[in-house]
């Protein structure tokens, strides 16, 4: 399985941005898909999440009601829209896949992870 992040760049405050993750090598609508990050000297974290049909998707507070996550199964890409952003959001965006229960995605338990999008915000 491979996934594939792109969409990441150097933008303004305020400013948006799409990011988003093909995977290839398997059935994409078998995994709950999700979106992290990871910022300079910290610990990656959760971003976002979707459940596998599309019909939930769950939020880390500090980009709940800015960021939303969707994904088209046709195409077999999960995507992140990232509004008002903040520079607080600069860091590198992965993807992954998980094939097991929905919420360990948000527990960061996935199965495939992306090589990673880097999404700078300057002020």
């Amino acid at each position: 399985v491979q996934l594939q992040a792109s969409g990441g760049g150097l933008v303004q405050a305020g400013d948006s941005l799409r990011l988003s993750c093909a995977l290839s090598g398997r059935t994409f609508s078998s995994y709950d898909m999700g979106w992290f990050r990871q910022a300079p000297g910290k610990e990656r974290e959760f971003v976002a999440s979707i459940r596998r049909s599309g019909d939930d998707s769950y939020y880390a507070d500090s980009v709940k009601g800015r960021f939303t996550i969707s994904r088209d199964n046709a195409k077999n890409t999960v995507y992140l829209q990232m509004n008002s952003l903040k520079p607080e959001d600069t860091a590198v965006y992965y993807c992954a896949a998980n094939s097991d229960r929905y919420y360990y995605v948000r527990a960061g338990l996935c199965d495939y992870w992306g090589q990673g999008t880097l999404v700078t915000v300057s002020s």
